[in-house]
């Protein structure tokens, strides 16, 4: 067991999980505060994850969403980054516990921001995601970029209709924000970037099907800019499939229920899913050790200020916060996490109690999500009224692409977006279009390994139970032959 991060001072120490839009946001705000502060996180970088879908498609490169975090506070002299998955969560005694391959890391801390985010929900059909990966990590987006590309790929060396048909269908699964992007891109890059590139198939007959559960398309953004997404789909020759509930999947493809209870079969090699979200498991520990109520994402039903019973100064923010009124955003972590690290700094610097905070405010900035190119929609509040402004086109789009780049991290990334998104936009071309077969097959085999290690566990355990119980057996024979 390593600990190499005990307190080599008397100053409070700040320990942030995780290295996302809360997390970041938290330790930067922490800068000029007279606290340590220590990242720990599973990844390396900071993964704008609203842009995972262009890097599925081509059009960005990862490096340009995913600085890694060292990097990026390396001038911020109080804070360090520890890489590993945070295992466990002792409230009681204060530590935090990561773990990196074999190295057990335990790290104590005086406040504790968890900002874990979530993963990919298949709604209990875990197995699910062998064959429809989600869009929640850069691993995911590789994946899907490849595994895209690679059909096409696989479409021009046959010659049999049915296998063809089946690699040019691509089923996206959920007609959230996410889907609509990546659904949108697709029909993009077969209608005009692919075009013309093969000579046995023509990639603008490639058919892509939106499907959701739910009767609607963004349901979030309301019914108007719902339909408006969807005629910009449809015209793009996007196959949008609602009240439609995925109930069985394979390599092949899917078994589709109805609203009437009947079903159907689609027939498709490449899927994505993009459904539904869960919560980091780290959830159900803080449950077990305080009490607090979780909703069934799995998110914690924080107290407003944003900590949780008994405990004032262990905050939960970004994806794992449950507040009502407050989406799964990318503000919502942001200001989640500049409140907890302001929230301990008044406490440090002002002897501001736990019981004088006053509750988490969220400020809602709008909702965003694009179609396709020089198309997206809209929709802010207007400040003082509980109505919204809601547009849709061009101009929406181009809102889109300036808040975006203003949560870009780093000049040279927001530089080389630009020119990635101007050649993107206004030709058929995408530079990151690159695959590999480690890519596509990587997640599935590095899966397939770790159940096999863990049998190896299980037999090497049952092994030494077994000869446990061979020496017991000659131990109690002996005595009886002595006696």
């Amino acid at each position: 067991m390593s600990t190499p991060t005990e307190k080599a001072s008397a100053r409070h120490h700040v320990v942030i999980v995780g290295s996302g839009f809360g997390g970041l946001f938290a330790a930067q705000r922490l800068k000029k505060a007279d606290v340590d502060v220590t990242i720990i996180a599973r990844t390396t970088q900071h993964l704008f994850q609203p842009m995972l879908y262009q890097v599925a498609t081509g059009i960005v490169s990862e490096g340009e969403i995913a600085p890694a975090t060292r990097i990026v506070l390396r001038k911020q002299r109080n804070a360090r980054v520890l890489l590993g998955d945070v295992n466990k969560l002792d409230l009681k005694n204060k530590i935090v516990t990561s773990k990196l391959l074999e190295r057990i890391t335990e790290t104590p801390y005086d406040s504790l921001i968890i900002a874990a985010g979530a993963d990919q929900s298949y709604f209990g059909n875990d197995h699910f995601a062998e064959y429809a990966p989600g869009m929640k990590t850069i691993d995911h987006a590789l994946e899907l970029r490849g595994r895209i590309l690679g059909a096409f790929e696989q479409a021009e060396l046959s010659n049999d209709p049915a296998e063809r048909d089946k690699l040019l269908t691509f089923v996206v699964i959920g007609a959230g924000p996410t889907g609509v992007e990546l659904a949108g891109q697709i029909a993009e890059m077969a209608n005009k970037t692919l075009k013309g590139s093969f000579r046995n198939i023509d990639p603008t007959q490639a058919k892509v099907i939106l499907l959701d559960a739910a009767p609607a398309v963004l349901p979030p953004f309301g019914e108007k800019l719902g339909k408006k997404a969807a005629a910009r789909l449809e015209k793009l020759g996007v196959d949008i499939q609602l009240n439609a509930m995925v109930v069985d999947l394979d390599y092949d493809g899917m078994v589709v229920k109805e609203k009437d209870g009947s079903t159907r079969r689609i027939e498709s090699q490449c899927k994505v899913w993009s459904a539904g979200v869960q919560a980091s498991p780290l959830g159900k520990q803080l449950s077990e050790q305080s009490g607090v109520e979780l909703d069934r994402a799995g998110r914690v039903k924080v107290l407003p200020d944003l900590s949780i019973p008994d405990n004032p100064n262990v905050f939960v923010v970004g994806d794992m916060m449950a507040v009502d009124g407050v989406p799964g955003v990318a503000q919502g972590a942001i200001q989640g996490g500049r409140y907890a690290a302001d929230a301990i700094k008044a406490e440090l610097t002002g002897g501001q109690t736990p019981d004088q905070r006053k509750p988490f405010s969220y400020f809602d900035k709008g909702s965003m999500a694009t179609v396709s190119r020089f198309s997206a929609v809209m929709q802010v509040p207007i400040p003082g009224t509980k109505k919204k402004f809601e547009t849709e086109g061009y101009f929406a789009w181009l809102g889109w692409l300036a808040l975006h780049l203003v949560y870009l991290v780093g000049f040279r990334n927001r530089l080389n977006t630009i020119v990635n998104w101007f050649f993107a936009f206004s030709t058929r071309g995408r530079a990151q279009l690159a695959i590999t077969e480690q890519q596509v097959y990587a997640r599935t085999a590095l899966g397939h390994l770790s159940e096999l290690a863990k049998k190896s566990e299980i037999e090497i355990e049952a092994d030494i139970d077994a000869e446990q119980e061979a020496a017991r057996t000659a131990a109690a024979e002996k005595e009886s032959e002595a006696s």
